[in-house]
């Protein structure tokens, strides 16, 4: 595992924990630029998602723990913010439950908190490598994906080239992430619980909802977490985040009370 550096350290801190089978940089490039003019920006390089290391990503537990030893180590167990992308909206989630290290304003990036019992995440996690493992390794889109955008209006589609690019690294892909980490952690997502009615004494937990994602998803911030403050925006999965990094930016200014 990797942490990447921005900024003048003398602003408060703010982790940054990137999405599924996302590399760091592809995933923050638009927002790092940004969030370093008032923060000191970490961002997490998950262990099998870095190109300086050989290592596997094993568990989202394990990760986590990784990730705690650092904030204890450097912070004395204390930050003041931390965005999670996707995926990374679980490691936030599992951060703050766990009560290793506090963090001030939590934030949940539109997370989907999917979770499975083992045998159905085995057989979710089969399919899900079918799709992302060659987009990843290779930048290569499946003919069934390909089906699926061709069907998307042009609006969509600009959403959805975003969100691939992050993937593929601008379609040359990672051949440095093996399968193994890919279905890892695919799979340990699934089956990692995360907590229900997370209430830490000095901590805001944001949720960026996107609408449009279903209602389903508000019902599982507010299962999750006791007192959530939920913002609502008329967007997809991570729509905000990458179609419009600006206004993604003040409401992260917004919620941490530096705008």
């Amino acid at each position: 595992m990797k942490f990447y550096e921005f900024g003048d350290k003398k602003n408060p801190v703010i982790f940054l924990l990137p999405g599924t089978c996302c590399h760091w940089k592809e995933n923050f490039e638009n927002q790092i630029p940004l969030l370093k003019e008032k923060f000191y920006v970490e961002v997490v390089s998950y262990d099998g998602f870095d190109e300086t290391e050989k290592t596997i990503f094993t568990t989202m537990i394990d990760e986590t723990v990784k990730i705690e030893a650092y904030i204890k180590e450097k912070y004395d167990g204390k930050i003041f913010a931390a965005y999670g992308c996707s995926l990374g909206g679980s490691f936030v989630s599992l951060l703050v439950g766990r009560k290793n290290i506090h963090i001030v304003h939590a934030i949940i990036g539109s997370s989907d908190m999917d979770q499975s019992s083992k045998s159905v995440a085995k057989i979710e996690t089969y399919i899900a490598g079918k799709l992302f493992i060659p987009l990843v390794t290779k930048g290569e889109i499946p003919s069934i994906l390909k089906k699926f955008l061709n069907k998307l209006t042009p609006e969509e589609k600009v959403y959805s080239e975003k969100l691939i690019k992050g993937l593929t690294r601008d379609g040359q892909g990672c051949p440095f992430i093996r399968k193994r980490s890919i279905k890892n952690q695919f799979y340990s997502d699934l089956v990692t619980p995360v907590g229900e009615g997370i209430d830490v004494e000095g901590t805001t937990i944001h949720v960026f909802y996107a609408e449009k994602m279903g209602e389903k998803f508000e019902k599982r911030y507010l299962k999750h977490f006791k007192n959530p403050d939920i913002r609502r925006h008329n967007y997809l999965h991570e729509e905000l985040f990458y179609c419009y990094p600006k206004k993604w930016y003040q409401e992260v200014l917004r919620v941490c009370g530096l705008n």
